[in-house]
């Protein structure tokens, strides 16, 4: 089989962040890594990220953002590609379909397949709500609360689901981490570095905000606050690190194995990052900043891996300060988090998700 063409359809922006983006990017270059060749149709903020982070991956930008203008462009450009990747919650079943099933310029891969999504190219979408009609071959869902009877009626009845943290898209630097990082983390250490990683597109706000709680509750503790360069928080962030040479700026930094690693304990964002802080074991004090990252949230707090806030509550500023507060005070809790969160996943969940991708493929070609 020839190396298989892969079409990337990613959100992106002011609302929904940048996860989307970064999980797939790292999904992509698992993909890369077995020979595939990828490419992304992107909204601006998207391409943005891609400039940022994506190094030599090939990018399409669409200026047009709305999710009609979105899936003409994308079923056009997707005739010359053998498979598809969404990650996009502004689309749904019928939009998948017009992606996949484009006449394409080459044999069609997944011609004589009756089930699936429906008889076009092999697809995948990435989701995280179970709330939708979807057609796809592969669905995966990272959340730990997420089970298969969620997508009952939801998907085609062959498809198949790849749930759980197990399939996390990570990259491959959080991995390469671990152990030294558990090593780390049985020192029992004091909190020195604390990192504040709140989404790069800084939704609401936030990163400011909660930076103006922590700065008179930290004593010494260095605080590496992560932002994007279109963060709505960084002009006012450039001024405070000035007079304060403990808050340091890290703008769509490349380094994030390594700070996390670093850290001793975190305030992040719900969101895909989750993972990242997992695999690392690092204890978390994580912000619910979006309706979809709740269920996930709850589960792993439930099961001890993070301490869990809605930053959308009336009291969250003294309840996030309560918190932070008992995180700093109290080793022994965070032992407790660090180990529950290592528990989660492994950081290998994008080389399982890109070699089932691929078989498939390869079933569509034969």
């Amino acid at each position: 089989m020839s190396a298989p063409s892969i079409l990337f359809v990613v959100d992106a922006g002011p609302t929904v962040g940048g996860g989307h983006v970064m999980r797939s990017l790292t999904l992509a270059r698992a993909l890369e890594a077995e020979g595939a060749r990828c490419l992304f149709i992107v909204n601006p903020a998207g391409k943005a990220m891609l400039d940022a982070f994506g190094g030599e991956v090939s990018h399409v930008e669409t200026y047009e953002i709305t999710e009609p203008a979105l899936v003409t462009c994308a079923a056009d450009i997707a005739r010359n590609y053998d498979a598809i990747v969404i990650d996009h919650y502004g689309l749904s079943a019928d939009d998948h379909r017009r992606i996949s099933d484009a006449p394409q310029n080459s044999p069609h891969p997944g011609e004589g397949r009756d089930e699936g999504n429906g008889g076009g190219r092999p697809t995948l979408v990435i989701d995280d709500l179970a709330d939708r009609l979807l057609a796809a071959d592969l669905v995966l869902d990272s959340g730990p609360a997420r089970r298969a009877e969620d997508y009952d009626g939801l998907v085609p009845r062959r498809a198949e689901l790849l749930l759980g943290p197990h399939y996390a898209p990570v990259r491959p630097a959080f991995a390469a981490l671990r152990k030294e990082a558990l090593a780390r983390r049985a020192k029992a250490l004091p909190v020195r570095r604390i990192l504040v990683s709140l989404g790069l597109t800084d939704v609401g706000g936030i990163t400011g905000r909660v930076v103006e709680l922590m700065l008179p509750a930290t004593g010494a503790a260095t605080l590496d606050v992560v932002v994007g360069a279109a963060a709505p928080s960084l002009p006012r962030l450039r001024e405070r690190a000035q007079a304060e040479p403990r808050l340091v700026l890290h703008v769509d930094t490349q380094d994030m194995p390594r700070l996390t690693l670093e850290a001793d304990l975190a305030v992040g964002a719900s969101g895909s990052s989750t993972w990242e802080r997992c695999v690392l074991a690092l204890p978390t004090l994580s912000l619910i900043l979006a309706d979809n990252q709740r269920p996930a949230a709850r589960a792993l707090a439930e099961a001890g891996a993070i301490m869990g806030l809605e930053a959308a509550a009336l009291d969250f500023d003294a309840t996030f300060s309560a918190a932070l507060g008992r995180l700093i005070d109290e080793p022994i809790l965070r032992d407790a988090l660090s180990a529950a969160s290592a528990a989660v996943c492994d950081g290998r969940g994008a080389a399982r998700v890109a070699e089932r991708f691929l078989a498939l493929i390869g079933q569509g070609k034969l």
